[in-house]
């Protein structure tokens, strides 16, 4: 029989709703791969949860300790909150004098990394020769050596070269220990900028010293910026060697003030450091917030380069 003798479906009456057709069934291996999909992603969020609360805990405990004339170890609210450990801290010898030392010896040492890392960044970026990546793989080895196993030799020359308790002397060091790490982060960012632009100005007669100044130095803004932020960080925090190479108490840093609060027979005015700790940390945060809105302008090229 063919399909055309078999009888027609008959049409619905009108006004009768037609049923709209069932939708497919999904299939089952989808469903449980989605539903194990989820809880992955549930469990990675659960463990970053956790890495954060390790991180905000500390920091929950120095807010509230720095509020509490009884603190301890233990984490809670301060009942009642006091203003006492920083009317203790927030004196000339324990606040104001180590601050001061620690910005005129991290500000100088941070001044003199930047601008040495940016005279010997520009011709590793800018001259192509053989020397160039064994010189930058012994830079980078440099800066894998513990301070604590040049520390015995150092103090030994700067007591020849008569530069122990010195501000200078300390300085010239924190400088020496970041040089390597700034060379080579300064490099990696001067790499982004085109030589296009410095064989521009050579033709108009600038000289390589006056490129690295106006052009290259202004384009790579955000380096400068991660470098110096950097550099100051890891001076700023810097414990070891200014308490080994520093000796008057007028001379030492707000860094090794810390062991003020750490008394005989294993007391410590958790309340006191705390606030102290608070105060330290106010002017990286704030060299943070300053400068840190350039950290996302790139290169402003504008079109300098074309085609």
């Amino acid at each position: 029989m063919s399909s055309s003798s078999l009888p027609a479906t008959p049409a619905p009456p009108a006004g009768v709703p037609v049923p709209a057709p069932a939708p497919p069934r999904a299939p089952v291996r989808r469903t449980r791969g989605a539903a194990r999909r989820l809880r992955r992603r549930a469990g990675v969020d659960l463990a970053l949860l956790a890495i954060a609360a390790l991180f905000v805990l500390p920091l929950v405990w120095l807010l509230f300790a720095s509020l509490d004339a009884d603190a301890s170890l233990r984490v809670g609210a301060p009942s009642p909150a006091t203003m006492d450990n920083f009317d203790a801290v927030w004196t000339q010898e324990i606040t104001f004098r180590p601050m001061l030392n620690s910005l005129l010896l991290c500000g100088g040492a941070t001044l003199l990394t930047v601008v040495c890392a940016a005279l010997a960044a520009y011709p590793l970026s800018r001259y192509r020769s053989r020397l160039v990546r064994p010189y930058l793989l012994t830079v980078l080895f440099t800066t894998c050596l513990p301070l604590t196993a040049i520390m015995v030799p150092v103090y030994g020359l700067y007591v020849q070269v008569e530069l122990i308790d010195s501000l200078l002397g300390t300085a010239l060091f924190l400088a020496a220990t970041q040089l390597p790490f700034a060379i080579w982060l300064m490099k990696n960012f001067m790499d982004g900028v085109p030589i296009a632009l410095e064989e521009a100005a050579w033709t108009d007669g600038a000289s390589w010293l006056q490129t690295l100044l106006r052009i290259i130095l202004p384009l790579m803004g955000p380096g400068l910026t991660v470098v110096t932020i950097y550099s100051f960080i890891m001076m700023w925090g810097n414990f070891f060697v200014p308490f080994m190479l520093l000796l008057t108490p007028d001379q030492l840093p707000a860094s090794v003030t810390l062991f003020t609060f750490f008394g005989s027979y294993d007391t410590v005015v958790y309340g006191q450091l705390a606030a102290f700790s608070i105060l330290y940390s106010t002017p990286v945060i704030l060299l943070y917030v300053l400068i840190a809105r350039k950290l996302g302008g790139g290169f402003a090229l504008g079109g300098a380069v074309k085609g």
